[in-house]
């Protein structure tokens, strides 16, 4: 076992080897520059590429026969920093920037002791600073680091500066701390900072640090470009404007910040689930339905205080998705189909949807559009597939997801809300017009993995859209723009599910698991695997039901 483990780790380190080296090469690299710099075998290089590629890491580009960072790395990098807010405030300054000079901008944030590159605006000249997305850079010859060590309170900044390696990049650059320190203040005073061919010889940047409304700096925005353009003149007069700039982010990100939710979350009498899902307000039966999925049942809460909740019907296998149907409910289960009626009698369908002979897909994530449409998530040749499920068990149309989604939600402009808890992603999937799917895929929001992971999804009237965060305590409400707006804190540490119901759809019930939780953490929290409600302050979207089979 010892062996094993050993040759393990060496692979592992093989593979974050070749990741590294391409990450350091913004051009990318052919395998036979990889394998001379790393003294790889090439058929050891071979497979290690073909395990970071079909892992959305590496990426080959097969015009230039050269690996690049891929997709997935940037994500891993957004979702490290936890800062989608932050992304999306200065969206429209980094561009408001670029317009203004012609001129790359960019948005960093404080890592350590560099800074980390988050987003950029390319500028309109094809000779233009390009610096790579997720690339660090030393602090104390970077306009964005020397802004934002100016920005920290004295303490830290002085800790920051006496442990910096001042390491010359070029002719220009700060080697001296004294120096340095002189600059930090008068970067302090003005308010933005100045890179003078200091890190890249012929390479100017001007930058200004981002203050949120708390006075904690969140990063920093730039604008850098040749020295032949930005001239020590021109960055006089930019200097200013990135203030304003910044200050403008920053005033975005106190308004934005994320505040407690009113109303506290109350617990409905009843039994504890195993692990609770798929709340779904019936407005024909005036009640809530959800599942425990490992020790299937089906549970039904009357609203308006209309009793506790209760055990409406036992299932025979686990629970894969509840849908509302205009004669009950609908149950996805391993085996099949089944259909409970309104008093809970179970009906298996006596041919479950789905190609004659074909055992069925395990549906991952399944809602129903306002056309009485089934729309799901399934496993399609090692990718996601999120489409429209057909009478006939056939999926039609939708959208190719590099990563499962949890759950699906039809949001009142015809997008359709996919929540991935593998990297916490976010996703709006945009209709093309033809055939109600097959457009884009627009990344809305990534919640960091300390925060917990992504379990359901609920949408209000107002555009938000909420969700529990499985192993973080707490349901999230995001604005339109995937901003978070609202946090509430609920006493278990495994929320799963979200839906609104109840008079005027004004109150969240929230499902909750005692799965998979440690015991110390159930000596904490008694009541996990019970069933929350709350009053949010704003109305649900109501839920459709499903339109086949008909019955």
């Amino acid at each position: 076992m010892g062996s094993s483990s050993h040759e393990g780790t060496a692979a592992l380190d093989k593979a974050l080897d070749v990741l590294e080296a391409i990450g350091q090469a913004p051009q990318g690299l052919s395998q036979a520059e990889l394998s001379a710099r790393l003294q790889l075998p090439r058929t050891t290089l071979y497979r290690l590429l073909a395990a970071l590629v079909a892992r959305d890491l590496v990426r080959r580009d097969p015009q230039r026969r050269v690996y690049a960072l891929g997709l997935r790395c940037f994500e891993y990098a957004r979702a490290a920093y936890a800062m989608p807010d932050l992304v999306a405030a200065a969206g429209l300054e980094l561009r408001a920037l670029r317009d203004l000079t012609g001129e790359t901008s960019y948005l960093c944030v404080l890592d350590g002791m560099q800074t980390l590159l988050l987003e950029r605006c390319d500028g309109a000249h094809s000779q233009r600073s390009a610096s790579a997305l997720g690339q660090r850079k030393p602090l104390h010859c970077t306009s964005q680091g020397k802004a934002m060590l100016a920005a920290l309170p004295a303490p830290q900044r002085d800790v920051l500066v006496r442990e910096l390696t001042l390491s010359a990049h070029t002719a220009n650059t700060i080697t001296d701390r004294r120096r340095l320190q002189a600059e930090l203040k008068l970067t302090a005073a003005r308010g933005w900072a100045l890179d003078d061919e200091e890190i890249v010889a012929g390479v100017r940047c001007v930058g200004a640090p981002i203050v949120d409304g708390e006075g904690r700096l969140r990063g920093a925005i730039s604008v850098a470009g040749p020295a032949f353009r930005l001239t020590r003149e021109r960055l006089e007069l930019l200097g200013p404007e990135l203030v304003q700039a910044a200050r403008r982010v920053g005033a975005q990100l106190q308004a934005t910040r994320a505040a407690p939710a009113p109303g506290q979350a109350e617990p409905v009498e009843g039994e504890r689930a195993f692990c609770g899902r798929f709340p779904r307000w019936s407005a024909r039966r005036q009640e809530l339905l959800w599942a425990d999925t490992l020790a299937p049942a089906v549970h039904a809460c009357a609203g308006a205080g209309g009793g506790a909740d209760r055990v409406l019907a036992d299932a025979d296998a686990p629970i894969e998705a509840l849908l509302l149907h205009g004669a009950g409910a609908l149950l996805a289960v391993a085996g099949g189909w089944v259909l409970l009626d309104g008093a809970g009698a179970a009906r298996p369908l006596p041919s479950p949807p789905g190609p004659a002979g074909a055992p069925r897909r395990a549906l991952l994530a399944a809602c129903v559009r306002g056309d009485g449409s089934l729309w799901v998530c399934m496993a399609e040749g090692g990718r996601w597939r999120v489409a429209q499920l057909t009478p006939g068990g056939e999926l039609a149309g939708g959208w190719q997801l590099g990563e499962p989604a949890s759950a699906l939600a039809w949001d009142a402009r015809g997008g359709l809300i996919a929540a991935a808890p593998q990297s916490g992603t976010l996703y709006r999937l945009e209709e093309s017009g033809l055939g109600g799917a097959g457009g884009g895929v627009r990344r809305l929001t990534t919640v960091p993995r300390a925060s917990g992971r992504l379990s359901g999804l609920a949408l209000d009237a107002e555009g938000g859209i909420w969700s529990a965060l499985r192993e973080g305590w707490s349901v999230v409400r995001f604005a339109e723009d995937g901003s978070v707006d609202r946090v509430l804190g609920v006493p278990v540490p495994s929320p799963t599910d979200v839906a609104f119901g109840g008079r005027g759809l004004g109150t969240l019930y929230v499902t909750s698991a005692r799965d998979g939780v440690p015991l110390e953490a159930l000596s904490n929290a008694p009541l996990s695997g019970r069933l929350f409600q709350c009053q949010p302050g704003v109305a649900g979207l109501a839920l459709h039901e499903l339109g086949w089979p008909a019955l």
